[in-house]
């Protein structure tokens, strides 16, 4: 992956392939390579279907039965097998913690905040029983809860939605992780609380230290929030680099399509623009490349040829056969 590894990764994530326990060969995830420096906010876009999630999952050893994992992940020092979710649960909320999409349907609507907190503090070596509640309060206060010891008595339902995610950034963070994956952390919250939200979790990120790999299909969020980028697409990563290299000179046409469908205010639009199709389901792959049912300068030979990610210029990384060959 030429011009997209960090020179001292905090994580690497080297040949994940993830897919069905009935059938390994129907693969959500086929050849997955990726890599987060210390301190460094690195994203993994891409439509609904593409892999980003289960990715996450498969890196927690939080896959369900019905999909199997493989590939390596080294955290550090550390090396760990993916088809081993065992091995993982120690990595598991200390040194690498996740934020979930949805904090309405992640928090236990029958235990108050604080003793939620508290439940993830006990297992990971956490102060003792009497200082363990002053800790909570100020986990809630340092993400941004007003009234923190009110709120930790508080039960989730009676939280807004921008209050239920800062208790689960809370969370994520009550055992100091290394690392940091935000998974869609801003799709239930509306656009003011969303702001709000990203700037806290890159001011945490910063004075913290950590690394993060933020998943989303938001490049505006992107943009604003990580210096890299991974773009996947029907569970292969189809480009990547710095943001703003990819993001003002795609190389990839899907990654292009992608950057085309986002709305801006200098431009009146009767429909919002999309991308043709859809994303193949993870049984019926096409041959070649992936994209190519859908993309606008596909040939002959994108249909019978599976493209590698190559150097394209400027630390950008493509699976493109027609990359730098394409129109500007």
């Amino acid at each position: 992956m030429a011009g997209t590894t960090p020179a001292v990764p905090l994580l690497a994530l080297d040949r994940v392939e993830i897919g069905l326990a009935a059938d390994p060969q129907v693969r959500a995830v086929d050849g997955l390579d990726l890599h987060v420096a210390p301190g460094e906010a690195v994203a993994l876009v891409g439509e609904s279907g593409s892999g980003k999630s289960v990715t996450a999952y498969a890196a927690l050893g939080l896959l369900g039965p019905a999909l199997r994992a493989s590939g390596t992940l080294r955290l550090g020092a550390g090396s760990y097998d993916l088809g081993d979710p065992g091995a993982l649960r120690p990595l598991r909320g200390g040194e690498i913690s996740m934020i979930f999409q949805d904090p309405g349907t992640s928090l236990n609507p029958v235990m108050t905040v604080g003793r939620q907190l508290e439940d993830v503090l006990r297992p990971h070596g956490g102060p003792p029983r009497r200082e363990r509640w002053r800790r909570v309060v100020d986990l809630l206060a340092e993400v941004g809860v007003a009234a923190p010891d009110r709120v930790a008595r508080a039960y989730p339902f009676e939280l807004s939605g921008g209050m239920r995610q800062r208790v689960l950034i809370a969370m994520a963070l009550s055992c100091e992780p290394r690392l940091l994956i935000a998974d869609e952390p801003t799709t239930a919250l509306d656009t003011t609380v969303q702001a709000q939200i990203m700037d806290l979790l890159m001011t945490l990120v910063r004075d913290r230290g950590m690394a993060m790999l933020f998943i989303s299909h938001d490049l505006g969020l992107v943009a604003g929030s990580c210096r890299r980028m991974y773009v996947m697409y029907a569970g292969r990563v189809v480009e990547s680099g710095p943001v703003a290299d990819v993001l003002r000179r795609p190389r990839h046409p899907y990654t292009k399509a992608l950057v085309g469908c986002r709305p801006t205010a200098d431009r009146r639009l009767a429909r919002l623009p999309s991308i043709p199709g859809t994303v193949p389901p993870i049984g019926s792959m096409p041959s070649g490349c992936r994209f190519a049912p859908r993309c606008p300068i596909a040939v002959d030979q994108c249909r019978t040829t599976d493209p590698e990610l190559r150097a394209v210029g400027g630390n950008v990384s493509a699976a493109c056969l027609r990359a730098g060959k394409e129109e500007s």
